[in-house]
Formats: C-alpha cells, sequence, structure tokens
C-alpha cells in the first residue's frame, strides 16, 4: 500500500473548514499536515496534530507536503497554484479554477510542463440529488430526454463580505462563477459540452456591483434543451432538479445534507454522514401504455464528498484519470465567462 499523501491547506476559512479538512483527516490515504491561518489560530481545536502557517509561503517551503489545496479566494486560484506547483506540489483546487478559459489552459499546461497533477474540486457532482438525478437519467426510464432544468436558489438580500466575491474589477466575480460552476459542472458531467447556449444576466440587488442572477440556455442534440438558474433573491425556493422526457418526469429537491453536516461538527466517517431524512425522496411519473400516471418515490442517493478524495489519491499515487478533466473545466469557462 501506498504511503498516505501528505496535503496542505493554503486557508481554513469556510472553505476549508467545512469541505476539505475533514476529509483528508479521516481518509487514511492522506495526511493533513499543515494548514495556513493567518491571523486566528483555530485549526488545532480539531486537528491538535496540525502545523498552522503564517504564510502560504512558509506552506510551500514544506517539503514533506506533496498536495496543497488551493482554496484561496477564487480571484487568486490561478496564481497560488502555479506557485504550489513550481514549489513541486499537486494541487487540488477550488472552483472556478481561473477566470477565462484561456486561463484554464496555461494552467493544465503548466501542469504537465511541471509534472504536476492539476485537479479541480467540484463537490456537487456528490450530492445527494444530483446522484439521484444521475441514476434516473441513465436509467432510460424517462425516454429521450426533452427538458432538464437545474436551480440553485438563495434569498441573501444583503453584499456579501467577501468582496473578491462582490467587486466588479475582481476576476471571477459574482453569482456566475460561485454558484454557475456548480450548475454548469453538473450538466457538463451528464451531457458534454453543448452545441450552443445563450446567457443571461441580472443585478438586483442594491448597491451591486455583480451579476447575483444568471439563466442559461444549452442546447444539446436530439433537441434536448437545459436550463440553469440561480439567483440571491429567489425567496420561494424551486425544485433544485427537473427531468422531462417523452415517457416520464422526474423531481427532486436540493435536500443534500452534507454542508450542513460538516458545519455542526461531523466527520465524514459518521454513519449518518450524507444520508437525508425520510420524506425528500425524489418523484418520478412514468406514464404506462394506457396513457396512466405510475408515480413512484425515488429514495434519494447517500450524498459523499469523500469521492473526490478517493480519485485525488488515484490520480496521484496511480496517475489515474481525473473525472473532472481538463476539458470539462475548460467547457466550464467558455459558459461562466462569455
Amino acid at each position: 500500500m501506498s504511503a498516505p499523501i501528505v496535503t496542505g491547506l493554503m486557508a481554513y476559512g469556510m472553505s476549508g473548514r467545512i469541505f476539505h479538512a475533514p476529509f483528508i483527516h479521516t481518509n487514511p490515504n492522506f495526511r493533513l499536515k499543515a494548514i495556513v491561518e493567518r491571523s486566528q489560530k483555530k485549526a488545532a481545536e480539531i486537528y491538535p496534530d496540525i502545523i498552522s502557517y503564517n504564510s502560504i509561503d512558509d506552506l510551500l517551503n514544506d517539503d514533506e507536503i506533496e498536495l496543497v489545496i488551493v482554496n484561496t479566494p477564487s480571484n487568486l486560484h490561478l496564481e497560488h497554484a502555479i506557485k504550489a506547483m513550481e514549489a513541486g506540489k499537486h494541487v487540488l483546487i477550488e472552483k472556478p479554477a481561473a477566470a477565462t478559459a484561456e486561463e484554464v489552459k496555461y494552467l493544465f499546461d503548466k501542469g504537465r510542463e511541471l509534472q504536476k497533477h492539476v485537479m479541480i474540486y467540484q463537490n456537487r457532482r456528490y450530492d445527494s440529488g444530483f446522484l439521484s438525478v444521475k441514476e434516473v437519467i441513465e436509467s432510460g426510464r424517462l425516454g429521450t430526454l426533452q427538458e432538464v432544468i437545474f436551480r440553485m436558489d438563495r434569498y441573501k438580500a444583503q453584499i456579501g463580505v467577501k468582496a473578491f466575491k462582490e467587486t466588479k474589477d475582481v476576476p471571477a466575480n459574482g453569482l456566475v462563477y460561485d454558484l454557475g460552476a456548480h450548475l454548469v459542472d453538473n450538466t457538463i458531467a451528464l451531457f458534454g459540452r453543448p452545441l450552443s447556449f445563450e446567457k443571461t444576466t441580472g443585478i438586483y440587488r442594491e448597491g451591486s456591483e455583480v451579476p447575483d442572477y444568471f439563466h442559461f440556455h444549452l442546447k444539446y442534440p436530439n433537441q434536448l434543451n437545459v436550463y440553469l438558474t440561480s439567483g440571491l433573491l429567489i425567496a420561494e425556493e424551486q425544485p433544485g432538479f427537473i427531468v422531462n422526457g417523452t415517457a416520464g418526469s422526474f423531481v427532486k429537491n436540493r435536500t443534500d445534507v452534507q454542508e450542513a453536516q460538516l458545519d455542526k461538527g461531523m466527520m465524514p466517517d459518521n454513519g449518518e454522514y450524507g444520508v437525508e431524512p425520510a420524506g425528500n425522496e425524489g418523484k418520478l411519473v412514468i406514464m404506462d401504455i394506457d396513457n396512466r400516471k405510475c408515480v413512484e418515490a425515488v429514495p434519494s442517493h447517500k450524498g459523499n464528498y469523500m469521492q473526490i478524495f478517493d480519485a485525488v489519491y488515484h490520480t496521484v499515487r496511480e496517475n489515474a484519470l481525473f473525472p473532472v478533466t481538463e476539458e470539462h473545466i475548460y467547457w466550464q469557462l467558455e459558459l461562466l465567462e462569455a
């Protein structure tokens, strides 16, 4: 068995605390050695053996660290990922990987030049709802797909405190790069690159400099239409997943519990982790030969972000293809930057 991958985190804000440290800590294929904490030193309260570095340079100068998780503000992802690879580290980069498709190409080219793996963290591929939708689509029970609708609704009227998301002159800003990266990646994971697309954005919050609403219409072969929508002033949350085919429909709310569980301190090795409470099943409606509706409740899959880190391990140690491919990210940025 290969040695655990010695790993460092560039930041310990929400992303580091919730989406990365718990998984590296509980996965025996990794060893969480160090985290950058510039001011408050909180990581040791949960991870007493951790080294808390004051700067990214200190982290990158640690020769034992093989993998660095780049979870700094999104406008710095490209710069920090290149810096980490030049220091001899593989990188797992929070979305969005960069601001443009051209930058993404440069990022992956640099990885090949330095012989380092570039992996992009797209955790929503492993939400319970998306896994359920994927299974229903792949079963073929809906017939020929006509329409797919993915949404992520929020109501946050106030301008957020993270300036890199809310300032118009900062690259990769606004809701398109934040939640849009999730919805576009979900679509690409299922259907690949669209034949064409239309994109609409809007600014509705008082004082906002950046888009807080978007809508994509993606067109695929065989007349498949995919609609992706998100807004920060949606008072009544809509179903997160709707799929309509020639033989039936599937509807599922966004009820994945992983983020809430992790925020409350649950570790991914807890048996209850990722399991949605009863009552959150998806609704599958199939038309029979007599044109009557047959309704089924589809149990939710267990959400499992750990699959990302299992894939990271196989990529770093076995040179396996990472499931979020370079092409996927390039196509994603084509849409986000348009």
